[in-house]
């Protein structure tokens, strides 16, 4: 059963005074026990954040809309068995989700938003470009039907593959350009910027795929596979129900449940995909450092996660910037 409420939040807004509210949303934040991240930024706030009672996860809700510069914010709903976070964190950044483009601001300009029960019928036109906005490991693992991976390692390498691969306007044959991601965040700032070259026809998933999978039954679905999030469930399946991918703790990548099933699986060892990537010494450290995961388990001691390996370290980071929930 359920013991957590997850909340993926985001919203572009001006924020000029951000820097004041860090400690109030912090404190706010530890009296509730809600643990995750939020970013905040002169162009608004986004994060994931996770709480064990509905009524914490609503005192929260209503703390953050009641900032002065705030307001109503995009928020999904999800569930997760176990606490999905291990600390609260309130980071104060130059941009909530990092492109590294300066000017580009949603608040002046952004693509046209598109409801899930209308996302089909937008991206089955032959005449639309579906681009994933999403980093290419968490496309590997799901994306709609006929969408376009980058093949990005992050977000901030996404504008460049529009440069050459979409172009100014009249450059390609696309006649619409729709884009998703996890909750929202990324693909509203990549409209932005298809904005700014001037692309007119050009649309974001509302909600992002965290909604899709909510309110559009299974059986009507364009999705294949499972949606990424950067917190302890991995995966997400329809109706947002805890997919069957684990994370692979040396390299930070979802493990199917076939991978799972390769020699080349060990747990917080090694996985198909970075097998390759590193040293007999790199995963004789990490097997020793699954070890005293383990017993710390057993034995009911709290120890440091599998940030405290390299990739994973860096994952960790990344989950900061792409809150979507994560999506954001």
């Amino acid at each position: 059963m359920a013991q957590f409420t997850v909340a993926a939040l985001y919203k572009f807004v001006a924020f000029p005074d951000f820097k004041d509210w860090q400690d109030q949303i912090r404190t706010k934040a530890h009296s509730l026990d809600v643990c995750g991240s939020l970013l905040i930024a002169d162009e608004g706030i986004n994060g994931t954040i996770a709480c064990p009672t509905e009524d914490g996860m609503k005192e929260m809700i209503d703390f953050l809309e009641a900032i002065p510069a705030i307001g109503t914010l995009e928020v999904k709903y999800s569930h997760a068995e176990d606490r999905p976070f291990k600390r609260m964190k309130v980071r104060l950044k130059e941009e909530i989700v990092r492109m590294g483009v300066p000017g580009i601001d949603p608040n002046r300009t952004v693509g046209t938003y598109v409801e899930p029960e209308d996302w089909n019928k937008l991206i089955s036109d032959p005449e639309t470009l579906i681009i994933d906005t999403r980093n290419s490991f968490e496309f590997d693992m799901g994306t709609f039907k006929g969408a376009v991976d980058p093949e990005t390692q992050t977000f901030r390498e996404f504008p460049k593959w529009v440069d050459e691969h979409v172009g100014q306007p009249g450059e390609r044959n696309a006649k619409k350009i729709a884009m998703f991601c996890t909750g929202g965040i990324r693909c509203e700032k990549a409209t932005a910027y298809l904005k700014e070259m001037g692309h007119e026809n050009v649309f974001h998933l509302k909600g992002g795929i965290l909604k899709y999978l909510e309110v559009v039954p299974e059986e009507q679905s364009l999705w294949k596979g499972e949606c990424f999030v950067f917190d302890e469930r991995v995966g997400i399946k329809h109706g947002l129900e805890l997919g069957e991918y684990v994370s692979c703790h040396a390299c930070g990548r979802g493990v199917s449940p076939e991978g799972q099933k390769s020699e080349n699986y060990v747990p917080g060892v090694s996985c198909d995909y970075c097998i390759d990537k590193y040293t007999e010494n790199d995963r004789e450290r990490f097997r020793q450092r699954q070890l005293q995961l383990e017993l710390a388990r057993k034995r009911g001691e709290p120890a440091m996660g599998p940030e405290a390996q390299p990739k994973a370290k860096r994952l960790a980071r990344e989950r900061e910037d792409l809150q979507e929930s994560g999506e954001g």
